[in-house]
């Protein structure tokens, strides 16, 4: 007789790009061992798990029957009727520590991501004398360990990305067939020290669009935004404003047939990676070696700004934290750096 599929659970709740991060983690998890995996998350995450094999989805209502402490205990009795043999938290918050510390009391293992938070603290020092320069983890090497730590090593290298699949008629109907080359551009971010100046932005953009063979798919989410996109799109028919008109399970069938994906240090970067598609990123207030690089992307496929002129860079590890003197780090990032890294990627 085989031995018997184990059951994990797995919890990260939020952000977006850090739910897509463990993407590639828990794919290779399934493809390595003999186990089976439910995610516990937020509804709106659950289409980035729907197409990997053995892997079910729990929604975590913490707006609703999960929410405050009461809540979490409800969870927690909801959680315990699946019969897990391990759990792995991904998070590191209090929510998922508590219903963790509950599985390790019934005697499961259980492990916590090493969120580093004391070295991202010297990374992003805003002390000279305090700052420590120097890469960390991957947060995908990270979460990595936290299965090792429950008897269950993980392979990245080993990681394979899904088969694209053809574009239904409601995708095509926007984007119409492929002809040469597709180029994904997401220009925001949550916090401004991560957002590449609209102007530099817009030239960015105009020189890409210049191109007869390029088509560019312009990525976001809110009124707002789509109102960008559309003065960054100017009503070019080589540029397709795809905020706003496709849903997050219709972008995830797009995402894998764009040729590269520019985006800034956000969630639309990691789920182009977790895609297996070629991402660019633009990085101001932070920096790739917080550890938050997209998955599977060589180093050189990072733009920073300058830190000989900036030198207490990265000053955040979210993009959160403002430095009086800072806020145009971001323009030391040419446009024409940018397209030339595009063009020289893409051939």
């Amino acid at each position: 007789m085989g031995r018997k599929t184990k059951h994990i659970l797995v919890i990260r709740l939020s952000a977006m790009g850090d739910v897509a991060m463990t993407v590639p983690v828990v794919r290779s998890l399934v493809a390595q061992h003999k186990v089976k995996v439910t995610v516990v998350s937020r509804a709106s995450y659950r289409p980035f798990f729907e197409d990997i094999p053995k892997v079910n989805f729990f929604e975590a209502h913490t707006e609703g029957r999960h929410k405050g402490f009461f809540g979490l205990l409800r969870l927690y009795r909801d959680l315990k009727k699946l019969h897990v043999y391990a759990v792995a938290d991904l998070h590191n918050v209090l929510r998922s520590k508590i219903i963790t510390k509950l599985f390790s009391l019934r005697g499961k293992k259980t492990a916590t991501v090493d969120k580093a938070r004391k070295e991202k603290a010297a990374l992003t020092s805003h002390d000279p004398a305090k700052k420590i320069f120097e890469p960390l983890l991957p947060t995908t090497e990270r979460y990595a360990k936290v299965f090792e730590a429950i008897g269950f090593p993980v392979d990245l290298h080993s990681h394979t990305f899904p088969e694209k699949k053809s574009l239904s008629v409601d995708i095509l109907e926007l984007t119409g067939p492929k002809n040469g080359t597709w180029i994904g551009i997401a220009p925001f971010a949550q916090h401004s020290g991560k957002i590449y100046p609209r102007k530099e932005m817009q030239k960015v953009i105009e020189a890409l669009a210049a191109q007869p063979d390029y088509t560019l798919m312009l990525f976001g989410g809110g009124r707002h935004e789509v109102s960008q996109l559309k003065k960054y799109a100017r009503e070019r028919n080589n540029i397709v404003v795809v905020a706003g008109k496709l849903n997050l399970k219709q972008e995830l069938k797009l995402i894998p047939h764009l040729d590269l994906m520019l985006s800034m240090d956000s969630s639309n970067a990691h789920i182009a990676a977790m895609l297996g598609v070629k991402v660019i990123t633009l990085w101001g207030a932070t920096h790739p070696y917080t550890g938050f690089a997209p998955f599977g992307q060589p180093v050189d496929y990072a733009i920073t700004a300058d830190r000989e002129k900036y030198p207490l860079l990265p000053t955040s590890v979210y993009g959160n934290k403002k430095v009086k003197g800072y806020e145009d780090a971001m323009a030391t990032i040419a446009p024409a750096t940018i397209v030339n890294k595009i063009k020289e990627v893409l051939e």
